[in-house]
């Protein structure tokens, strides 16, 4: 750790709780769930703490595949990523995103907590005009007729009874991780400024805005899920994709905000339009394609996290570009967590040798 981040974390631990994280449950930041579980609270407190200072490194985790990813970065560069990224799914079982391996995904989340890795789920959600398994191209990419989405934001209907059923699944599996004192930080609905998901590009107060609405009510309210920190994940700005602020659902049920970046490079212009739009709140790098480079994050210092997608081992020719973000003075890896105590947790994957 270089003397810069040791002298930040000295500072911090002076006013260290004895929680898995790191800040008195007395201090003002609070995410927006009412009742919010103190690892939330400070989970959130935490982000908020390094935001201008440090992002944080992560990685995405196929479903098929677990913590390999994971594996697969400590063996490219000796070193793990901070935040560990999955997806709860949607196609048939024992393929790459099998609705069967959710329960393995809710317990390894579990033990990486209390590794002390950060942990973000999301959902690539079912059309709710059919039921799991679905391929991602005949049903999340798909699309809804105006009619069915009438009906999805109208209580009792068919759609919207099956919409619930779905989202009750997924509850089911996030509690799990509320009773074990997991916080997650939570995408639900992503990249929806675009219009390639069928719950993206949808306008007004009863399109997408409606939706995200409706989907907190049921896991907070209905569910009582007080563990999630709820992300905004929009995606870059390009042509055909709207602005971050057209889909925006409000301030009262937004924690942070994100978006994905894949095709502009980290536009600047893009940045400065997101934290405009979140005001105080922290900003992040929800998922990249492109690992972002050193520079990047000197001169965007606001993210504060970045989740690389795809597969570390098939990027053994970005071993460099790699080395380069994680031994960043301005990024933190899982070792340089303040939290945690076992350095290097060697997670040993049977397709890694």
């Amino acid at each position: 750790m270089s003397t810069k981040k040791t002298i930040f974390w000295l500072c911090i631990l002076l006013f260290c709780s004895n929680s898995p994280f790191i800040f008195a449950r007395g201090d003002s930041i609070r995410p927006v769930t009412h009742g919010a579980s103190p690892e939330a609270v400070e989970l959130l407190q935490y982000i908020y703490s390094i935001s201008g200072k440090y992002t944080l490194t992560g990685q995405h985790c196929e479903p098929l595949f677990g913590s390999i990813n994971l594996a697969s970065v400590e063996k490219m560069i000796g070193l793990y990523p901070a935040v560990f990224g999955q997806d709860f799914g949607f196609s048939a079982p024992g393929t790459w995103d099998g609705i069967n391996y959710r329960q393995q995904i809710v317990d390894e989340a579990i033990r990486r907590h209390h590794e002390g890795f950060i942990n973000t789920i999301m959902w690539h959600a079912v059309r709710p005009i059919e039921d799991e398994p679905v391929t991602i191209d005949g049903s999340v990419r798909g699309e809804l007729t105006d009619d069915e989405w009438q009906d999805l934001i109208t209580t009792g209907t068919e759609i919207n009874e099956r919409w619930k059923s779905q989202v009750d699944v997924i509850a089911f599996f996030l509690k799990q991780l509320r009773d074990a004192g997991v916080p997650v930080l939570w995408r639900p609905y992503h990249e929806m400024n675009g219009g390639w998901f069928w719950w993206g590009k949808k306008d007004g107060d009863n399109g997408y805005k409606k939706l995200y609405r409706m989907l907190f009510d049921r896991l907070v309210n209905f569910h009582g899920l007080n563990n999630l920190i709820w992300v905004y994940n929009a995606n870059e700005i390009r042509e055909g994709v709207y602005s971050y602020d057209k889909c925006y659902p409000g301030d009262d049920v937004v924690d942070i905000l994100a978006t994905d970046v894949y095709g502009r490079g980290f536009a600047i212009e893009d940045y400065e339009q997101l934290l405009e739009l979140a005001g105080d709140k922290p900003v992040a790098l929800g998922e990249v394609g492109p690992i972002p480079t050193p520079e990047i994050i000197q001169s965007q210092p606001k993210w504060t996290w970045f989740m690389c997608w795809g597969t570390p081992s098939g990027r053994w020719g970005q071993y460099e570009e790699f080395k380069a973000i994680y031994e960043s003075d301005n990024t933190l890896t899982f070792d340089e967590l303040p939290w945690v105590t076992v350095k290097n947790p060697r997670i040993h994957h049977p397709l890694l040798k």
